[in-house]
């Protein structure tokens, strides 16, 4: 059995506030080097960036070739069948400068489009959703009927569209079955479908009659399994994690990870095995036997509490408070009087109907992480995680190790201490691992929380020591 790390919420150079360096080349190399085997195309949907799919991918079975699926029940098409590689030839403009690991990125068709629309007593929703297509040609029938929808694809990488989300999620089933729709970020105030700002209530309210074709929702920087599993109606959807990177070194830092032959690795088992993962169907233990050869193992998680929404506040008065805080305060900043930013841990309180800590019988597991930059600033007792010197700290470790998942999941502290000649590096991914670490303060109304492995002593005796390297 093999493991396969996927983020599946990716964007292009062509999205708004996203780095130019975000070409399906680049994109390749630095999923390698993060560990990550497969990744969404993102933003299919932009006329520009969906002619550079075309042209720079091909089928992987093209290139790796194909053959009938392992499982003897036949239940999973071909290897590879709609997944994708770059095409020979094209290489990375950018770091890094090391050898990379020799197996080529998965490509699989995903976007990301934002719905705005009114619904519900005139109440005006602002709601993303991701899309997925099984093939090239299945994602560029999406686009030509979104475009004679006048919808305008070509404004923005993450296009905005005036449907609704049942309408958009009723058009691409219409085009093929075998594409998803997954509500992303699920809980973010502004953009989400239970944002505080302009979400709903339920996923049913959202999809009505067409609720069961909705089988995950992503969870977002600003929350965790654990948050999303205290609204027991979420038992009946998979949870599954992605970057949503906005440039290059954010990839892979959420995503979700899969285990089972390599011969069942499919669009179509990827999504099966999603589907599979849902608590409520977890708990049928026929499924848990046929699920077996192929399936989503689990999520890598961002703490919530560094995530951008986590807490309420005000970014312009830098005011950052709990949710009982800000129930207190009626909502209302208490410097400037604005009504502040509802944030996700609220957002869920608000939802709630079952216990803080509740795992359901059933469920996938989960890693919450950092980021390997930001501890390596740490342990250095560096401030910024885009100092020089903790660049050449990461790219050192980094062709030690093979890939970045590596050192966060699989080495062992012995290994770990082979690669890195200081103690401390190895104490901080420990800390990281049994969770050991405080963000302070935590994020809210944008702005990321600060992640704190070692303490104000230990943070200071780390400047009067050598460097890692």
């Amino acid at each position: 059995m093999s493991r396969f790390i996927a983020d599946l919420h990716t964007h292009s150079k062509y999205a708004r506030a996203c780095s130019p360096q975000l070409t399906l080349e680049n994109m390749d190399a630095w999923a390698r080097v993060k560990g990550v085997d497969i990744l969404s195309t993102g933003d299919f949907t932009h006329p520009k960036w969906f002619e550079e799919i075309k042209a720079k991918l091909v089928p992987a079975r093209e290139i790796f070739g194909s053959r009938a699926s392992v499982n003897t029940e036949a239940r999973l098409p071909a290897m590879y069948d709609g997944l994708y590689v770059l095409r020979p030839g094209l290489t990375p403009t950018v770091p890094p400068q090391i050898s990379l690991p020799q197996k080529p990125t998965l490509f699989m068709l995903g976007t990301e489009l934002a719905c705005i629309y009114s619904q519900g007593a005139k109440k005006m929703r602002r709601v993303h959703h991701l899309i997925y297509a099984p093939t090239i040609e299945v994602a560029a029938q999406i686009n030509a009927a979104l475009t004679a929808r006048g919808c305008k694809l070509g404004s923005d990488g993450r296009a905005i569209i005036g449907m609704n989300s049942k309408e958009l999620l009723k058009i691409i089933l219409e085009i093929d079955p075998r594409n998803v729709l997954i509500p992303a970020h699920a809980w973010t105030p502004w953009f989400a479908i239970f944002g505080s700002n302009s979400g709903f209530n339920s996923i049913a309210e959202c999809f009505e009659e067409l609720t069961p074709h909705i089988f995950a929702i992503e969870t977002g920087l600003s929350s965790d399994p654990l948050m999303n599993w205290r609204v027991k109606e979420l038992d009946q959807v998979a949870l599954v994690s992605s970057a949503d990177a906005h440039s290059l070194p954010n990839l892979g830092r959420e995503a979700t990870v899969f285990e089972g032959n390599m011969g069942d690795l499919s669009y179509d088992s990827i999504m099966q095995a999603i589907r599979e993962a849902a608590p409520a169907r977890l708990a049928n233990s026929k499924l848990l036997i046929a699920n077996s050869r192929f399936k989503m193992l689990g999520t890598i998680e961002f703490i919530p509490d560094e995530g951008r929404y986590h807490y309420d506040g005000h970014r312009a008065c830098k005011v950052c408070l709990h949710p009982r805080e800000t129930k207190k305060l009626g909502g209302i900043c208490p410097k400037c009087k604005k009504a502040m930013t509802i944030g996700v841990l609220s957002r869920v309180e608000e939802l709630a109907n079952q216990p803080e800590g509740r795992r359901p019988e059933y469920c996938p597991q989960f890693w919450s992480l950092v980021e390997l930059d930001k501890i390596i600033a740490e342990a250095n007792g560096v401030k910024g995680r885009s100092s020089k010197s903790v660049e050449k700290v990461y790219w050192d470790l980094v062709a030690k190790a093979g890939t970045e998942a590596n050192i966060l999941l699989n080495m062992s502290y012995d290994e770990l201490a082979a690669i890195s000649p200081h103690q401390r590096f190895v104490e901080a991914i420990r800390r990281v691992r049994e969770g050991r670490v405080k963000i302070n303060p935590p994020g809210y109304d944008g702005e990321y929380g600060v992640v704190n492995i070692f303490n104000a002593e230990e943070k200071l005796e780390a400047k009067k020591q050598s460097r890692l390297l």
